[in-house]
């Protein structure tokens, strides 16, 4: 089968190689997307479309994994297999995990011995407190990660050279299968990692081990690295270091996941790209207006002003547009800033008659009732509405109760109906 010649057109198109990091290629987007952004340079739509779907490809590790080994007609196709001809390797990773019992990697590589696939170092994972402030103007953080690096004493072999040999228990292969009935008849094939040489496939005597490592491949390394946190991120999302994990002998390296945990702040709440504040203001401000001044998450003062004779009542929201958060790879547009009002009323008793009166001449009438408008009916009773206390009547209730059972029980013959449903009837 002839050779693939590798595609790197989504490479070409950031101008990075095609064995760039992760930070890299965020430079190299971040550089392409503010010189062609369309709110910039108007006739380069295409071009920023391009750059960006460049960078959503190999900037996640399964994409750009699929694109490097059969290009954008793989990436369109699924996994490169859809074109005509026999790829060995992709037959491998579909049969050769155990399928069908192992008969699929033995058929892939011609008969003969299971090839064993090719190892992968763990995956590390990370979180990275950030605050709204980080996420709006973005924020460059080092870490540092311990992970597991090939030993350099042995070069990742566990012990001098010719000092290994096959494992008998597993012929070398790092597996074991075994069968095992599972019904009347029935047989399953199962593939367990050999437990003599935990999967390697080969076994080191003791006194060959390399003393850096003891035989282990691999030793622990401390691994700096450099995270940055793009304008518009979200809690939760996840930045990659492909190949930056721990690393394997004869194998692919893990790779870093750092996941974003947004902390609290006090006075900002995003929702999506929206940010929320709430606002108090008196009643004279609710009725004849205000201005206030919010301190935004880049240190920008903002003077904000209420119309002229709008009225802002309890719990209304107001909007300030282009003030919110800006969007995650196009940082150039921005969510709203949403205001939420709270009136706060003057204290119970804080008016004099006096007062009372030159209030009530600048506000619309009060509505009065007719029963006051033209004397109290025969049947019309006054009452007082008093401020409720929630605590108070929950111990007035228990205290009527009390006193109901013990006249209950000193002989009356009054049913408790406490839990009856209560009826109301309409007068006729």
């Amino acid at each position: 089968m002839a050779r693939r010649e590798k595609d790197t057109r989504l490479y070409d198109i950031l101008g990075v190689n095609p064995e760039a990091n992760d930070a890299e290629l965020k430079k190299a987007y971040r550089k392409m997307a503010m010189k062609y952004h369309p709110d910039k340079n108007p006739d380069s739509g295409d071009k920023f479309k391009e750059i960006s779907f460049a960078y959503d490809v190999l900037s996640d590790p399964e994409k750009r994994s699929t694109y490097d080994r059969y290009g954008e007609k793989g990436l369109r196709e699924g996994a490169g297999g859809g074109g005509s001809g026999f790829d060995a390797d992709l037959f491998s990773q579909i049969f050769g995990g155990g399928l069908f019992g192992g008969f699929g990697s033995s058929f892939a590589d011609g008969g003969g011995r299971s090839r064993r696939q090719q190892k992968k170092g763990g995956d590390l994972t990370h979180d990275l407190k950030v605050s709204l402030r980080d996420l709006y103007n973005g924020r460059t953080a080092r870490l540092q990660v311990t992970r597991n690096a090939i030993c350099t004493a042995c070069k990742g072999k566990g012990a001098k050279s010719g000092a290994t040999r096959p494992c008998n228990a597993c012929d070398g292969n790092g597996v074991r299968i075994f069968l095992r009935q599972i019904g009347i008849g029935m047989i399953q094939q199962v593939r367990a990692k050999c437990s003599d040489c935990n999967g390697e496939g080969v076994v080191i005597r003791e006194r060959d081990r390399c003393r850096g490592c003891q035989g282990r491949k691999v030793v622990k390394q401390n691994k700096k690295i450099e995270v940055h946190v793009d304008k518009g991120m979200t809690d939760g999302q996840k930045i990659s270091f492909r190949g930056e994990g721990d690393q394997e002998p004869d194998g692919e390296p893990g790779d870093v996941f750092i996941t974003l945990r947004l902390t609290k702040h006090d006075m900002f709440h995003r929702q999506g790209n929206d940010l929320h504040i709430q606002k108090s203001v008196s009643l004279p401000e609710a009725l004849c207006g205000c201005a206030f001044n919010i301190v935004h998450l880049d240190e920008r003062q903002l003077l904000v002003n209420t119309c002229e004779g709008q009225v802002i009542t309890p719990g209304s929201q107001f909007v300030i547009e282009g003030e919110g958060m800006p969007h995650y790879r196009s940082p150039f547009e921005k969510g709203n800033l949403l205001v939420k009002f709270d009136v706060v009323f003057p204290p119970n008793g804080f008016q004099s008659a006096a007062q009372l009166k030159v209030l009530e001449s600048h506000l619309p009438p009060r509505l009065t009732p007719a029963a006051t408008a033209s004397g109290l009916g025969e049947d019309t009773e006054e009452v007082v509405l008093l401020e409720f206390d929630k605590e108070a009547h929950g111990r007035s209730r228990h205290s009527s109760s009390s006193h109901r059972a013990a006249y209950r029980g000193a002989g009356s013959d009054e049913e408790d109906d406490d839990d009856q449903p209560t009826v109301s009837c309409a007068q006729q």
